[in-house]
């Protein structure tokens, strides 16, 4: 591990730190003190989507640490910049994301995934769930992609080839965000997806489009475990979280109003004092 630069964010001091494993050179941005709590962005953006967070009151209880996975925002490989991989699955990322816990973490975190960095947390918790000492799995799913889903991720993967990221970031814009949400959160979004590598995106939804289902694991997970979505989530919707809160022993579950795919952006005081009343109890 090594030590990054420091800078300023609406008062809280970013401190970016970087973790070498499995040929990949990890980028985790870190705000507050206390134990730590890592944070795992969705798809295709990285660790900016969590800027709010680590500004807020959370980063009185935790050292709140935004990662970004392998191929997205300030982390790289072990070659030239970009995506090394033609697909990233959720164990890899889980295996990244276990090398950070036991560098930073001395052992065990609070994981915080979102969309797909909540398959990767999942993922984490089948291999690893000795690391895991709570659980917050935001606007995301423990089932598999479905026949439909597939296809479309493949479809996805066409466009990003033929047009761009910015073909991408317009069709996914209006799923992610509920109606009438702030255009700057759109905004932030916007330049996350567009400023990813074209190749990470391919591999991030050849990764999506395969990963196993993680159904059969809820039953058995042993850690606190919070399940978050937005009121008006049109990707992971509500009924999908309320049954999977359902199937995890002693679960929480937090619906929240206004919000659509994004919580932690879209109401992002309202998701600090979800995580914060969490790990207080």
């Amino acid at each position: 591990m090594d030590s990054g630069r420091t800078q300023p964010h609406r008062g809280s001091m970013i401190r970016t730190l970087h973790v070498e494993t499995h040929g990949a050179r990890i980028a985790v941005h870190c705000a507050g003190k206390g134990p730590l709590a890592l944070l795992v962005h969705g798809y295709p953006l990285d660790h900016r989507m969590w800027l709010d967070l680590l500004g807020s009151r959370a980063a009185e209880h935790r050292t709140l640490a935004a990662v970004d996975l392998r191929g997205h925002g300030c982390s790289q490989q072990h070659e030239p910049q970009g995506c090394a991989e033609p697909r990233l699955d959720m164990d890899l990322h889980a295996a990244d994301l276990a090398a950070v816990v036991h560098q930073l973490g001395g052992g065990t975190a609070d994981l915080v995934g979102l969309s797909m960095g909540g398959y990767a947390t999942l993922a984490l918790a089948a291999a690893h769930p000795q690391l895991l000492r709570t659980m917050a799995l935001v606007d995301t799913r423990a089932a598999a992609d479905s026949e439909p889903a597939r296809a479309a991720r493949e479809a996805a993967i066409a466009t990003v080839v033929e047009r761009g990221r910015t073909a991408i970031a317009d069709a996914m814009l209006p799923k992610l965000l509920a109606p009438g949400a702030d255009p700057f959160v759109g905004a932030r979004i916007r330049t996350m997806i567009e400023s990813q590598p074209v190749e990470t995106i391919v591999a991030d939804l050849r990764g999506l489009r395969d990963r196993p289902d993680r159904t059969g694991l809820l039953p058995g997970l042993r850690m606190p475990v919070l399940v978050v979505v937005g009121e008006q989530d049109a990707i992971t919707p509500p009924a999908e979280a309320t049954a999977m809160a359902a199937t995890i022993p002693g679960a929480r579950l937090a619906v929240v109003p206004r919000c659509g795919h994004m919580t932690p952006m879209e109401a992002p005081g309202a998701f600090a004092d979800l995580l914060c009343d969490f790990w207080a109890g």
